[in-house]
């Protein structure tokens, strides 16, 4: 329990704070007035001015904020609302920037970190009757070789390449049963009947062994960006999916993601870096969205003050806004609190 509350809480803040560097340093690049650039919450531990902006350190431990000159009023020295629509723009997505280049750290350091991998034979259990994978010839007793030319070496790894390609027609190389190979395609279903999955197999791994894994900077680099484009496909496809009422939605707060990091990091270093990067992108995809008090809702106003052409929406009333909007979000927050941790007491995971 306190190894988990630890390293939720250090993951959780570690995004916040890169979020809030974001807008730091495009607020500092562009000439906005940094009033304080805070690690964690007030009340204040330590602070020291330097330059024209307080850094402090605060009693809270969780995250951090910036304090920034005007963020809706204009007449406030060198505010950001008193600068043009570029640097605006840039300053409120710089959060967003930050915890979508991130990732490409993250994954990247997780390749180079001594990590497990299971590798074993992929053999298909079952296959649906008038499945994608029926149709395209794949039996019961096949062995999955690769996928798209990607070697399949673990359930995870075929979920993975299929969750990747749906609705898109990919090559799936076969061992049948009598030592025969073949190359097929199929087209992974958005929609699969309940139970059968998007391309319509039930597999297991056989004869799998667990090897440590490692790689050098020059090849865990392009793995980790490689890496860090499929999660966001993934993420992308999960949206429609979710849409669409393939896959149930859970929701998880700031609790819910501190149970999940601490579940995660009893299997290693290397696992918490991949989902800490997948949070990542979570946040900065969420932050895009067009709702008060987020930094989508921010950028919604300097794109309607630029579509009718400088006529700036009341700052008072912009500052109403975000603040209604705050309350929403944070009705929402304790809800989705209240769930995590009742789901925490009664011992059940986030994790399938």
């Amino acid at each position: 329990m306190i190894l988990t509350i630890i390293v939720g809480v250090i993951v959780l803040s570690v995004l916040i704070l890169v979020h809030e560097l974001g807008h730091f340093i495009a607020a500092k690049a562009t000439g906005v007035w940094v009033e304080e650039f805070g690690i964690g919450f007030p009340p204040r531990l330590y602070g020291k001015k330097w330059g024209e902006t307080i850094y402090s350190i605060n009693w809270i431990p969780f995250g951090g904020f910036n304090k920034m000159s005007g963020e809706v009023d204009p007449s406030a020295p060198r505010s950001l609302a008193g600068k043009g629509y570029g640097v605006r723009l840039l300053v409120l997505s710089g959060g967003i920037l930050m915890n979508l280049l991130l990732p490409f750290l993250l994954l990247s350091v997780a390749y180079m970190v001594p990590h497990d991998a299971i590798v074993g034979q992929v053999v298909v259990e079952e296959v649906a009757p008038n499945s994608p994978a029926e149709m395209a010839g794949i039996q019961a007793g096949d062995t999955i070789i690769s996928v798209n030319g990607r070697e399949v070496n673990n359930g995870g790894d075929l979920s993975r390449y299929v969750q990747l390609n749906l609705g898109s027609e990919i090559t799936i190389s076969i061992e049948h049963a009598d030592a025969t190979t073949e190359t097929v395609s199929l087209i992974p279903r958005w929609r699969p009947p309940e139970g059968e999955g998007a391309i319509g197999t039930l597999s297991h791994t056989v004869d799998a062994v667990i090897v440590s894994e490692s790689y050098p900077p020059w090849e865990a680099i392009p793995r980790g960006t490689r890496s860090c484009i499929e999660t966001l496909i993934l993420y992308k496809n999960g949206i429609v999916s979710l849409i669409l009422g393939t896959i149930p939605f859970t929701a998880a707060g700031p609790v819910g993601i501190v149970q999940i990091t601490g579940e995660v990091a009893q299997s290693g270093i290397s696992p918490v870096l991949e989902l800490t990067a997948f949070i990542s992108i979570a946040i900065a995809i969420t932050q895009l969205i067009p709702f008060p008090a987020l930094d989508g809702g921010r950028i919604l106003f300097v794109i309607i003050e630029w579509i009718r052409r400088g006529k700036r929406i009341s700052p008072k009333i912009e500052a109403i806004v975000h603040s209604i909007g705050f309350m929403i979000l944070l009705g929402l927050l304790l809800l989705i609190t209240y769930q995590d941790i009742f789901r925490w007491i009664s011992g059940e995971s986030l994790i399938p």
